[in-house]
């Protein structure tokens, strides 16, 4: 018997989410492999096989969340299901195939693996002495690193950071850190863990504040006026939403894009919920 074909991670293709891995994570057969242990809440690593191919994938059931107070409603699949969906709809293909399926543990959310070297957001990331971010990099905050020393956190002045701000902003993303962006084979940039996003109250919380109250940039209106047709009653995203979060999570998302669209401008913190998540990486 032939062994399956392995689909490479979409980090080497074009595009982004393809319906030949997206069916392969919803209907392949999950083998787990082993347990990320440092992970919060249960994250498995499988591998998934159907109709002669293979890849591997993080899956995360739905019974291995930890309950969070604020977000009472629906699960963390669910959310990091419609996160992948708006990534899509945006064309920038920035968060993994991921699909919402039973498996071994019951329903949970299957993310194709992403392939990465040793500490990838070191090239996205850093501490710098002194007051300047330097060129090619943009400050977020001060940081203090021990025996009474401070340095300045930056992140690259990257397009694909740039883009990936914009869907956070989107998303309302409460847990950007920089070990959840991860450089990809062919120079593509993906962001995981999306638990905590579409809440209602505004709870932004990245490390990707380096381009807090500047304008938009010409794409990004684009991105936001097509996101915004793409989330009208009775279009397919919106349908498929709907679906996966509240009626009130849904129409946040809206009001967000339209907010973004109004301004022009990328968001700053609201001053209201901690702006820098913990840790950070």
């Amino acid at each position: 018997m032939p062994a399956p074909e392995r689909l490479p991670a979409p980090g080497v293709n074009a595009t982004g989410g393809t319906p030949e891995l997206e069916a392969l994570l919803a209907h392949g057969e999950l083998t787990v492999v082993g347990r990320i242990r440092e992970a919060s809440n249960a994250v498995l690593l499988c591998t998934v096989t159907h109709g002669g191919a293979s890849t591997d994938c993080v899956y995360k059931p739905v019974k291995g969340e930890r309950p969070l107070w604020d977000f009472p409603d629906g699960n963390l699949a669910q959310r990091e299901v419609a996160a992948y969906l708006v990534s899509e709809a945006t064309g920038w293909g920035l968060v993994p195939p991921t699909v919402l399926r039973d498996g071994p543990y019951g329903e949970g959310m299957v993310q194709q693996w992403i392939e990465t070297g040793e500490s990838p957001e070191a090239e996205l990331l850093a501490l710098v002495d002194g007051e300047e971010a330097g060129e090619g990099w943009k400050p977020v905050a001060f940081a203090e690193v021990g025996e009474g020393r401070t340095a300045l956190l930056v992140h690259a002045d990257d397009e694909r950071l740039r883009r990936m701000s914009v869907l956070d902003a989107v998303i309302n993303n409460g847990d950007r850190k920089g070990g959840h962006l991860l450089p990809a084979p062919g120079g593509r940039l993906y962001g995981i863990d999306h638990g905590v996003t579409f809440h209602t109250e505004d709870k932004l919380r990245t490390l990707l504040w380096g381009w807090a109250g500047e304008p938009l940039t010409g794409e990004a209106g684009a991105v936001l006026t097509a996101l915004e047709a793409a989330l009208a009653a009775g279009q397919p995203l919106a349908t498929r939403l709907a679906e996966l979060l509240t009626t009130a999570e849904v129409a946040a998302v809206r009001a967000r894009v339209a907010l973004l669209l109004g301004t022009g401008k990328h968001p700053q913190p609201s001053g209201q919920w901690p702006s820098i998540p913990w840790p950070p990486v």
